[in-house]
């Protein structure tokens, strides 16, 4: 993996930072949090011209089928900008239907996502809030040519903004086969359908979706009955490692910040920047975020090759989890009370990074992960025993 951008991606990055700049201001970040819907249409209008909707999608649905790795730097320039946008949800959501949907799913779909007229967003999360398959309750039964689907789903993005959601539901117990979940498409405005805003630490738009025996037919299945779990591994597994990124764009602006005004608040006659102690914490809090752009687009780099990346999503989010929101702390230390004002910006930024490394995983069950995989290698070592190789 080359850990340095080409001049395209350079211009990618450099052209989403300049248009962000100019288009998304602190302003607007903060009416959208009183927003019932929680995004400017306009804004979202002229991310669409910019191609960000269609970025990785496939040529033929009017995408430009580039890398996952550019859209993950568009990402890192929404986060720095904190723009109130469904960018995050409606990629994920397009990128697995592009990928396990049918032709028909995907002619009908992805040209409108790609135009910016159709938002998704999707839903797995219940009442226990672990990644797994048995935490959900969600049920869909058969009936004729539909399905039926009752239950509840919590902590939805931009779902009030959605025009269509791709929903985890069970269709039969667990097996050694399966897990039994299947993924379906369903219109929001569905009936039977309704939802209750939550509001989060970020006060972005979050919702619980409750479907009240909300009939779908059957078309509108994605993937194969049953077998929607390891379609499912993969949209979390892309959602987890963009949200990284987005969250080491917010991050890093909030070290930018607190670097900038170590430069001219002055204490004891000089710059506090000319302490030493500051001047160690500002370097790891950059040292921090570099580290988590390596393992984030190495995550990135090895899902655009076709190569396994679970362990590496998982290195990314939990090093996120745990180093954004603490550099985002040593910024509000940095600025002193000031940080801690309303009106002042800085928290827009701590509250978000906050927030977000609270979401799809926490660093407790990445770490999990990754020592499952660890100890499923062989050779692996075990208490400073080695465990012999299976011949």
């Amino acid at each position: 993996m080359d850990v340095l951008l080409n001049e395209e991606e350079q211009l990618v990055a450099s052209s989403a930072r300049e248009f962000l700049e100019g288009e998304c201001s602190t302003t607007l970040v903060r009416q959208m949090e009183m927003d019932p819907v929680g995004y400017p249409p306009a804004l979202w209008a002229k991310c669409t011209e910019m191609g960000w909707t269609g970025m990785c999608l496939p040529e033929e649905y009017g995408g430009q089928a580039l890398p996952l790795t550019y859209l993950g730097l568009v990402m890192q320039e929404v986060g720095r900008a904190m723009a109130p946008i469904p960018l995050h949800s409606t990629s994920v959501a397009s990128l697995t239907i592009a990928k396990a949907g049918t032709q028909a799913q995907r002619d009908a779909i992805l040209p409108s996502v790609a135009q910016g007229k159709t938002i998704l967003t999707w839903a797995f999360s219940e009442e226990d809030p672990r990644f797994l398959p048995e935490t959900v309750k969600t049920t869909a039964t058969a009936d004729g040519e539909h399905f039926v689907i009752t239950g509840k789903k919590l902590f939805v993005d931009y779902f009030a903004a959605s025009n269509k959601i791709l929903v985890a539901c069970r269709t039969s117990p667990a097996s050694t086969a399966n897990a039994g979940l299947s993924l379906f498409l369903i219109d929001s405005v569905a009936a039977g359908i309704s939802h209750v805003p939550l509001r989060t630490l970020a006060k972005d738009q979050q919702c619980e979706v409750i479907f009240d025996k909300v009939r779908v037919a059957k078309s509108d299945l994605i993937g194969q009955l049953n077998e929607g779990w390891p379609i499912m591994q993969e949209l979390l597994d892309l959602a987890t490692v963009l949200l990284c990124t987005q969250m080491l764009g917010a991050t890093r602006m909030d070290a930018e910040m607190a670097i900038d005004h170590a430069k001219f608040r002055e204490a004891f006659g000089q710059p506090i920047g000319a302490f030493q102690s500051i001047q160690h914490t500002c370097a790891d809090m950059i040292i921090w975020i570099d580290g988590g752009e390596l393992l984030a687009y190495e995550a990135l780099w090895k899902m655009d090759n076709g190569m396994p990346a679970q362990v590496e999503v998982s290195q990314a989010k939990a090093f996120c989890n745990d180093k954004c929101p603490a550099v985002c702390r040593n910024s509000q230390s940095i600025h002193g009370g000031i940080g801690f004002m309303m009106e002042f910006d800085l928290h827009l930024w701590l509250r978000r990074v906050t927030a977000w490394s609270m979401r799809l995983g926490t660093s407790y069950e990445h770490r999990e992960r990754i020592a499952h995989a660890l100890l499923d290698m062989p050779g692996h070592v075990v208490l400073g025993q080695p465990v012999p190789v299976q011949a």
